[in-house]
């Protein structure tokens, strides 16, 4: 993983021109690795970090004004 975690380190010191260059060809590697093995570009299981999310539907409204929400849990206690 060291190897990766310097890449990495490495990624992000490249200019936006360079990143965007490095991206695209690291695609096109990906590409051609899964166009030789096509099972090799399957993933298995991946959970969405929004998965279940829709179970709480109707409990939790789709989006929360963190300051309202403050200001109202403030009402509510009289502070």
């Amino acid at each position: 993983m060291s190897t990766y975690n310097q890449v990495l380190t490495q990624a992000k010191n490249l200019s936006s021109d360079e990143q965007l260059r490095l991206l695209s060809e690291l695609a096109m590697l990906l590409r051609d690795s899964i166009a030789s093995d096509p099972d090799r570009g399957k993933v298995k299981s991946v959970k969405s970090p929004l998965a279940g999310k829709n179970k709480w539907r109707g409990f939790l409204p789709e989006r929360v004004d963190a300051l309202e929400f403050q200001r109202a849990i403030r009402r509510e206690w009289g502070e």
